[in-house]
């Protein structure tokens, strides 16, 4: 590729590479922000003469189809004989392409059209400078001979006249009526469009007079340059109008040239060119269009005759898109409604429908004063923070309305419950009984039901059909219930699509096994199954046999009354499309995303890139379209997702299914985009239009739009499937991924390479990461696993073939031919023998596809010679600086830089050269490091402090500033803040920011354990750290120096030892005994912890642990048994104590802190034990010098306090205790940070007469095979917070948030240890005289037998033939509820105890493995009825 340069006409320039014709060429600059459609554009008539940029960074991705000829004389793909623009202008080009219908690439095409091509231009810089300059000249000059200067002809040349016909061309003659078509530079699909209406159509040349000729119409076409050079053209049309009233059409050029015959003027656009996605409104009526435009000129409106009137007019700008004459059938529309490329919403404009309509004013519901919103409840997987993203758009765009707000969530820990954003809380189980008690004490006028999720939907439905809402006088806002029921229920789904001919996979509807094995047979298999009303397709999964079909459908039946049997088509691919519609029948498609995975992996478990990359223009308009004919014919107000199956080899589709909520995908389009759609929903839902509403990045153009992207997207799930003993890896139809990221870059390379980055699980992009050891690669790159994108990165290295890999993944072949591209800069890189010889060029293009200063420094092979990574890196960072290697801050701003923006929406890359964005240096602003990617132990508690941090930062008149990278969440909400960068939370991005930002501080305490991380990395560069100091954070990060503190202090803790080698920890174990505990060093949620009760397990774990983090020691602690575990979360001043929290958790310790049900303020501690913690806690916090949130576990036996840890940073439980206590300890701390003089609150936890308790909220049924049995090590996926007058009340609401039930009739028992039947025989009793029927194991039951319960003993798995079998009772549904204690810490891998709880599990029967936790909730469910329940709003407690 040759070195060239763009040379504008102001003297700015721009450097590239030649990829099409090598000569230099000259012409008039404008821009394209399709997202697709290539051949299309390059081929219009209306470009000739231009240097065209492509505003969309890949281009080149499908190829270019063949150019053939239809039957009529068209050509099929292409609109013209050949390329008109004389220029190609991209940032980023794909040689290489996968599509079906592809002849030759796109350089191949302008190598023999003999048209250059360059890439590499920052295409977005030089977007913003056309629009900001109007229209400008530009040459492209090869760096290698730059005396051959071009010349453009351009002023007075008659562009029309070039690119017209010569003579008269007929099609489809004898066919009818007779239109003659004016050639001005018709494009074929104008043609096509006609001919399709089944008209005769007489193409003449533009100055040709037809006024004589026998005809029944006169149409218009487009055509390039200057309408003002056109007066023959307009004086025969003047001609043809004085003579005769037959109907007159046009089109773009033909819209200007019948404008200037009924008298108007015409001028040049202030942006210099109109392009696609344009939103029109028909004047006078609620209708709007998304369009496609590609013009220079309008026609000024004003100047029209008195017998003229506006047809269309630009919803952003205001100017005209349209002309109609008000008696005689003459109209015309600037826009390009046989769009090719873009959409063909308009394509009415040739059915010649002008309805004018009667003018209707919009206006919302006024009779809507109060409305009630359902949240989603505990985080889980399937269901996850997006609901807290689009819950918290709903209540403020309700909040903007003036509509008072009632919030029904038990998710204490979210933003949504937050003070300040719904009017009322009800921290209350999502569940038809409660809703309904809370619309008859807070009588609402509506509902909105899409904005929680499944949870929320199936609530909505149920209230629905039984009904309460009618009962209530309670209105749905927004989609209507009896929509929302045709999509969730299958047949009535696979129905509705049948009457308006659309496909769907063949499927049937089952209500028994019997049935669904007649369903296999009859559609073959192999087949998946799944629940109906399920969530993230629970219960779902593929079955090749009958025998597997017979285990599936079990599980499915439990959790739904209707299981569907479906054909399988694993190996499509996979497209969603993201739909909004108002109730005015208005539509536009926000988002289409295209899975990397192909079918067969639910949407959650995929890489789904963002717009999708390898379909062509018609198969995206012709999904688009049907994605509109569906969300009409379904009736959806507001917004929906439409998944389909789409096959590789041909346009053939299937739609899978229709969300008619919020879905994951919806806050990924949200963020992807910038375009609010929980927001906009929720407006709709209010009864607006869309075009009364404005995009809310722009501020000033409509909401009625379809975003132009001009970087690539690309979603990576997070798993932690190693938090489980005995899980199932593979990955299929069902959820197992616990959140998720995403990457924004201009080249596909940049964005995957960030995300896998983002994920945190320990790799460093696609290549240079530790190697895995993989005994079968073919086999493992069969099978969909969570590390399967790293096993292609080795086969490509071990010199697999993209064929090779193709056939064993079905990954689309495009995809995989940019991963080869990493790869190959990779060896690139690999064959630089050290630093020294890296060269500028090879090390900025790194740079640009993606590659870190630790992957090029990894690379280069300076591991080797420096040991030390972080130092390896920062020679490859120096290196870069002094290259003047950077990177550069882009704005999302949704038009691809199209009209001016003022969004703060950021992200980062090395595909440009200026930024979009001033930096004020003034050391005023505050940057906030976000939590990244939720995963077990840190979620929406972490984005709850993040966003507290940001509204303090604003309140005390800071710019707050926020880096973050996960999509679900508030704090990556763009006016949460005042800049985002949605980046990456690494060392090397962070400083990259700080260098330009240059704030006054960065708060690392917010944001769980990725910020705390790199509190000492930053420290060392002298980056201004808030709140307690970095050497202070490691001192308590760093177990061993932590312990030595404590010893220094005299605090007790369990006996511990510094591991360094195997013999030091024998003798450790033999002085202290077993259990111990064993625990690495910079943890989040205990990773590697575990609870070893021999030496085998002690040897086994502690190779895991060692693994984890080389340079500090492994911990080993004496585990105490039977001990309460006490938390304190607290905030300090220079090392004294503001404000402090103390809760007690229910179970002893033993289960991680994260997973424990937790009450507070405590209610069985001695007043000693809290004097002694508040004593402890003093001497921490002046010995760490704290200055700002921290958080210290505490063991208590017989008033025995001992120390377990302690975190100088916010913790998970911050907004329970932050709301329970009505305190906001985070707005505390972050004042404490800034430097705010605060004074101590008067609050005291012993003065509430009230109880919280939080509840952990687990997704076992999610991840298949593994034990859901609690330990040290996290597993829980989210939690609830209830309150009650007592603990009781509290506990019930709890427990029945996260999805217990209270058993009807039949609890069976099997309760371990000596001393764990001894607890558990109170319960027992109670059970009994509550009339419950008890089953009980062999031990348990005879325990109980002695002291005077009575019971049915049942047998183990083990014991076979012998009834009744524990197991037989459970899948005959005859239990409501399990109670079973594992006995000790052994492995019990296919164990009695394990089959049991897993098929409580797998049967959605409750289940419960701790003896004080069954014994709570047992004595709250015994002594309260559900009516004695209180039902009370946050604010009356």
């Amino acid at each position: 590729m040759k070195n060239v340069t763009l040379v504008l006409s102001d003297g700015t320039r721009f450097h590239g590479k030649s990829f099409g014709y090598d000569a230099p060429v000259a012409g008039e600059v404008v821009f394209n922000t399709a997202m697709m459609g290539y051949p299309e554009s390059l081929t219009d008539p209306s470009y000739e003469g231009q240097l065209l940029t492509l505003t969309f960074p890949l281009v080149g991705n499908y190829g270019v189809p063949p150019f053939t000829m239809e039957e009529n004389g068209i050509p099929s793909f292409m609109e013209s004989e050949r390329i008109h623009a004389s220029a190609l202008i991209v940032s980023d080009y794909s040689d290489y392409y996968s599509h079906w219908n592809a002849a030759e690439s796109l350089s191949e095409w302008l190598k023999r059209e003999k048209v250059t091509g360059i890439t590499g231009i920052d295409t977005r810089e030089l977007t913003k400078v056309l629009r900001e300059n109007g229209v400008m000249m530009g040459k492209i000059l090869f760096d290698e001979n730059p005396e051959r200067i071009p010349e453009a002809d351009y002023a007075g040349v008659n562009f029309v006249d070039r690119v017209s016909c010569k003579e008269i061309i007929r099609y489809n003659e004898g066919a009818g009526k007779k239109v003659v078509l004016v050639d001005c530079g018709v494009k074929a699909n104008i043609i096509r469009s006609l001919l399709n209406r089944g008209v005769e159509v007489i193409r003449v040349p533009w100055n040709y007079d037809y006024t004589d000729m026998e005809f029944d119409g006169l149409f218009l076409a487009n055509g390039p340059g200057d309408p003002d050079m056109c007066e023959e053209s307009v004086n025969i049309i003047r001609k043809q109008i004085s003579e005769s009233r037959k109907p007159i059409c046009g089109i773009c050029m033909g819209n200007q040239l019948l404008a200037k015959a009924g008298g108007a003027t015409i001028y040049k656009l202030k942006y210099g060119h109109r392009s696609h996605n344009q939103p029109v409104r028909q004047v006078g009526t609620n209708k709007c269009y998304v369009t496609s435009q590609n013009h220079g000129y309008a026609v000024d409106a004003k100047t029209l005759e008195a017998d003229w009137e506006e047809l269309f007019v630009n919803m952003n700008d205001g100017s005209n898109e349209g002309i109609r004459h008000k008696n005689n059938p003459w109209f015309s529309s600037q826009f390009h409604p046989e769009a090719c490329s873009g959409p063909v919403d308009t394509s009415f404009i040739f059915d010649k429908f002008i309805d004018t309509l009667k003018y209707e004013k919009t206006m919302k519901d006024e009779n809507i004063k109060k409305v009630l919103i359902l949240g989603s409840g505990a985080l889980k997987i399937g269901e996850a923070g997006e609901f807290d993203y689009s819950g918290s758009q709903a209540l403020k765009a309700l909040r903007q309305e003036g509509v008072s707000t009632v919030l029904i969530n038990p998710n204490i820990a979210t933003v949504q419950t937050s003070e300040g954003v719904a009017d009322k809380i009800y921290f209350l189980p999502v569940q038809p009984y409660f809703v309904e008690r809370v619309i008859q004490k807070e009588k609402p006028d509506g509902i909105l039901l899409s904005f929680g999720g499944q949870t929320a939907l199936n609530c909505g439905v149920e209230l629905y059909k039984s009904g309460i809402l009618e009962k209530y006088h309670v209105r749905v806002l927004g989609t209507p219930v009896q929509a929302i029921i045709d999509t969730e229920d299958r047949e009535l789904f696979v129905e509705k699509l049948r009457e308006i001919d659309v496909k769907t996979i063949k499927s049937e509807a089952c209500e028994n096994i019997e049935q669904a094995r007649k369903a296999a047979k009859s559609l073959g298999y192999p087949v998946i199954i799944r629940a109906a009303y399920a969530l993230g397709g629970l219960g779902s999964g593929f079955c090749d046999n009958e025998e597997e079909l017979n285990k599936l459908a079990e599980k499915s039946f439990s959790f739904s009354p209707q299981v569907l049997v479906e054909k399988s088509l694993k190996g499509w691919k996979e497209i969603e499309y993201e739909v909004v519609r108002d109730r005015y029948d208005n539509c536009v498609t926000v988002c289409n995303m295209e899975n990397f995975d192909p079918l067969g992996i639910h949407t959650g478990e995929s890489i789904v890139i963002a717009p999708s990359q390898t379909l062509s223009n018609s198969e995206y308009h012709k999904l688009r379209e049907l994605s509109i004919r569906i969300i009409r014919h379904i009736g959806i107000i507001g917004e929906c997702n439409v998944q389909y199956a789409f096959d590789p080899e041909s346009e053939d589709y299937r739609v899978i299914e229709v969300n008619a909520r919020l879905s994951r995908s919806s806050a990924l389009a949200s963020k992807a985009t910038g375009y609010p759609l929980a927001f906009v929903a929720a407006k709709l839902g209010m009864g607006y239009g869309l075009f009364d509403l404005k995009n809310s990045v722009t501020k000033t153009t409509s909401a009625f739009f379809e975003p132009a992207l001009d970087y690539v997207v690309c979603k990576i799930p997070r798993w932690d499937l190693s938090k489980f003993r005995g899980v199932d890896k593979e990955l299929g139809s069902s959820m197992k991924s616990v959140g998720e990221v995403m990457a924004i870059g201009r080249n596909f390379e940049e964005a995957i390479q960030k995300g896998l980055r983002m994920i945190g699980q320990g790799m460093h992009g696609f290549v240079e990461n530790k190697e895995l050891e993989i005994e079968n690669i073919d086999e493992a790159l069969r099978e969909p696993t969570d590390k399967r994108v790293f096993i292609i990165s080795k086969a490509m290295h071990k010199g697999y073939t993209i064929d090779q890999i193709h056939e064993l993944t079905k990954i689309d072949k495009w995809f995989l031919q940019k991963l080869k591209h990493i790869i190959d800069i990779d060896e690139a890189l690999k064959r630089c023998t050290s630093i020294n010889v890296l060269d500028k060029e090879l090390l900025g293009t790194a740079k640009v596809y993606g590659f870190t200063d630790f992957q090029i420094a990894r690379a280069v092979g300076l591991e080797a010679e420096m040991a030390n990574m972080h130092q390896a890196m920062l020679v490859v960072r120096k290196l870069r600086k002094s290259y003047g290697i950077l990177p550069v801050v882009k704005q999302i701003d949704t038009l691809a830089a199209e009209y001016p923006a003022q969004t703060n929406y950021l992200y980062m890359t090395y595909a440009g050269v200026a930024h979009d964005v001033a930096f004020e240096k003034d050391k005023q602003s505050i940057i906030v490091l976000g939590s990244g990617a939720y995963r077990i132990g840190s979620s929406v508690e972490f984005d709850w402090c993040g966003v507290q941090a940001l509204n303090t930062i604003r309140r005390e008149g800071y710019r707050s500033v926020m880096i973050n990278y996960n999509p679900e969440t508030v704090s990556t909400d763009y006016d949460m803040c005042d800049r985002l960068y949605f980046d990456e939370l690494t060392f090397e991005r962070v400083m990259d920011i700080v260098e330009l930002e240059m704030p006054h501080g960065v708060i690392v305490s917010t944001g769980g354990q990725i910020p705390n991380n790199l509190a000492m990395k930053l420290d060392e560069q002298h980056v201004p750290i808030l709140g307690t100091a970095a050497k202070d954070i490691d001192h308590a990060e760093d177990r061993a120096k932590f312990s030595s503190l404590l010893s220094q202090h005299g605090i007790n803790q369990p006996e511990w030892s510094a591991l360094t080698s195997m013999d030091d920890i024998n003798e450790f174990v033999d002085r202290v005994g077993f259990p111990v505990l064993v625990r690495p060093s910079y943890v989040l949620s205990g990773a590697a912890m575990n609870v070893c009760s021999n030496k085998e397990e002690l040897e086994r774990f502690l190779k895991l642990a060692a693994n984890v983090s080389e340079d500090h020691p492994v911990v080993v602690s004496k585990f105490i048994e039977n001990a309460k575990e006490i938390e304190m979360d607290a905030v300090a001043m220079k090392g004294e104590i503001m404000a402090y929290a103390i809760s007690e958790h229910i179970e002893f310790a033993g289960v991680h802190s994260g997973d424990a049900t937790i009450q507070f303020p405590p209610q069985k501690l001695y007043v000693e034990t809290v004097r002694r913690i508040k004593r402890v806690s003093r001497q921490i916090v002046s010995a760490l010098h704290i200055n700002g949130p921290f958080n210290i576990q505490f063991m208590a036996r017989d008033n025995d306090i001992l120390v377990i840890e302690c975190n100088l940073r916010a913790s998970r439980s911050f907004p329970f205790v932050s709301k329970v206590l009505k305190l906001n300890l985070i707005d505390l701390a972050t004042k404490i940070m800034l430097g705010v003089p605060v004074e101590k609150p008067r609050k005291n936890l012993f003065d509430l007469d009230y109880v919280g308790i939080k509840a952990s909220q687990f997704s076992f049924n999610r991840l298949q095979k593994a034990d859901p049995v609690l330990g040290v090590d996290m597993s829980s996926t989210g939690e609830v917070g209830c309150l009650g007058d007592d603990t009781n009340q509290a506990l019930l609401k709890s427990m029945l948030s996260v999805g217990h039930r209270i058993p009807k009739h039949t609890v069976l028992l099997s309760t371990g240890g000596a001393k764990q039947k001894a607890e558990m025989l109170d319960a027992a009793n109670m059970l009994k005289q509550h009339g419950y029927e008890l089953y009980a194991t062999a031990g348990t039951s005879q325990y109980l037998s002695e002291n005077g319960v009575d019971n049915t003993m049942v047998y183990w798995p083990s014991d076979e033939r012998k009834e009744p079998q524990a197991l037989t009772l459970l899948h005959e549904h005859k239990i409501d509820m399990v109670v079973n204690i594992p006995k000790d810490l052994t492995p019990r891998e296919l164990t009695n105890g394990y089959m049991i709880r897993r098929a409580a599990i797998d049967l959605n029967v409750p289940l419960i493995t701790n003896s004080r936790l069954a014994s709570a909730f047992i004595s709250a469910f015994c002594t309260l009825n559900m009516d004695d329940i209180d039902i009370k709003a946050w604010d009356e407690f």
